[in-house]
């Protein structure tokens, strides 16, 4: 029988830290209070919010130097949906997972979705993958997918999409993501313009096979692996290739995919005013797309995209509902742990966003006070909301420490005897 941590073990875990977090919290409650705020409506929008896990998140991820995988690592989808579901059951955030096809097919989409929801979980956006050449593929992706010279492997790429959106409805998803590899490393290799006008030509017939409720998500990346030139490398390529498919398309950020140093939170109030911001796959980086744990390296950059859609969605922006998912590589960190520890530190920047005072704020940059401004910013970026965080967790019969819980229960030494290693990668990217 399958090992699975149960809520007895959790209640008993929680009943532990209880009286300090009892403490913590109504110290918290009265510094908020003396700013107008009230921490019981703070918490629950902290047990409202959500950020999905994607499938290939629980693996042990690689990079272009070597993979070394980890104990008890999942064989399959399945496998991967027990991870997620344990996530979801200790931080009480992460309620959809996103899958990504091919790595994920199954010849069963109702007994998968069936075995998510035994976990108490749903499916978020369904992922292509036309990155990499897969066994038995005719055409090889290796000089593009969607913006290849040659037709026949484009029009292969455009129909393993359309078999994505198939999937996903079966799954009960209603938005496809697409990220394509496409470009060049050579000056000369390719046409800029051609290559751009292929991937438009074949987003529209992607497009036109959305059904009536769907959407699809494109994401840029700026390089890698192609170094010279990337087709969809920016936040303006992919504004230009939204607007032009129609209202359907938007515009994913992934916090990894810009330049070192670039305002990712002025680009996401950009789409926010144009009604095409898609979405996150949040992450973090020191260099480049390092697909670090989120909030590991710069949680105050994470903060100040939150501060963008928290006074996106205090001023109800129109077509405003942004897709929140965790898109990382772990390499040296339990999976798991990774991804709860993520998945907090995403709620934590959110909950403080939520503390801002917004009418002094917009009172301070009115009367152009850019110190009053900044204090303003600092002080819910500083506010230590933890309290508020552990609190949403147990009235939700999560974990009030989800990753002390996790490693109490041995899970992971458990799952290790369960599942022996095949030396086959079912997880992870490398």
């Amino acid at each position: 029988m399958s090992f699975s941590i149960s809520a007895d073990f959790i209640g008993q875990e929680n009943r532990q830290a209880e009286a300090a977090l009892a403490e913590d919290f109504h110290h918290l409650g009265r510094q908020l209070a003396r700013r107008g705020l009230d921490i019981e409506a703070t918490t629950r929008r902290a047990m409202d919010y959500a950020v999905a896990v994607p499938t290939w998140g629980v693996g042990t991820g690689g990079t272009r130097f070597a993979r070394f995988p980890g104990p008890g690592e999942p064989r399959n989808i399945y496998d991967k949906l027990e991870d997620c579901g344990v996530i979801n059951q200790l931080s009480r955030a992460t309620p959809n997972v996103s899958p990504h096809f091919p790595w994920d097919k199954v010849s069963d989409y109702s007994a998968l979705r069936q075995q998510a929801a035994s976990h108490a979980l749903g499916f978020d956006a369904v992922n292509s993958n036309t990155f990499q050449d897969q066994p038995g593929q005719k055409h090889s992706y290796k000089f593009g997918s969607l913006t290849h010279a040659d037709k026949a492997a484009r029009r292969q790429a455009v129909e393993h999409n359309l078999e994505c959106i198939e999937i996903g409805q079966r799954l009960g998803s209603t938005a496809l993501t697409v990220w394509i590899a496409d470009g060049s490393n050579f000056p000369g290799q390719s046409n800029f313009t051609a290559a751009f006008d292929r991937y438009i030509e074949s987003l529209s017939e992607i497009y036109a096979g959305l059904p009536k409720n769907w959407l699809v998500f494109l994401e840029h990346k700026l390089y890698e692996p192609a170094f010279y030139a990337t087709v969809i490398s920016d936040w303006g390529s992919n504004f230009m290739a939204a607007s032009e498919l129609g209202p359907k398309a938007k515009c994913l950020v992934d916090l990894g995919h810009h330049a070192p140093n670039t305002n990712i939170e002025q680009i996401v109030a950009r789409l926010i005013r144009a009604k095409k911001l898609a979405g996150f796959h949040f992450n973090d980086s020191k260099y480049g797309d390092d697909d670090l744990d989120s909030g590991s390296v710069d949680p105050f950059r994470l903060f100040l995209v939150f501060n963008e859609l928290v006074d996106a969605e205090m001023r109800h922006a129109p077509d405003f509902a942004p897709a929140y998912m965790i898109d990382q590589s772990h390499n040296v960190t339990d999976p798991i742990e990774s991804l709860i520890g993520s998945a907090i530190e995403i709620l934590r920047a959110y909950v403080q966003a939520s503390l801002v005072d917004r009418a002094a704020l917009r009172a301070a940059q009115e009367a152009s006070d850019a110190m009053a401004g900044h204090r303003l910013i600092k002080q819910a970026y500083t506010t230590d909301v933890a309290p508020i965080l552990a609190e949403a967790r147990r009235r939700k019969g999560g974990a009030i420490d989800p990753i002390a819980v996790y490693r109490a229960s041995g899970y992971r030494a458990e799952k290790a005897r369960e599942r022996p290693s095949s030396g086959a990668v079912a997880a992870g990217i490398v």
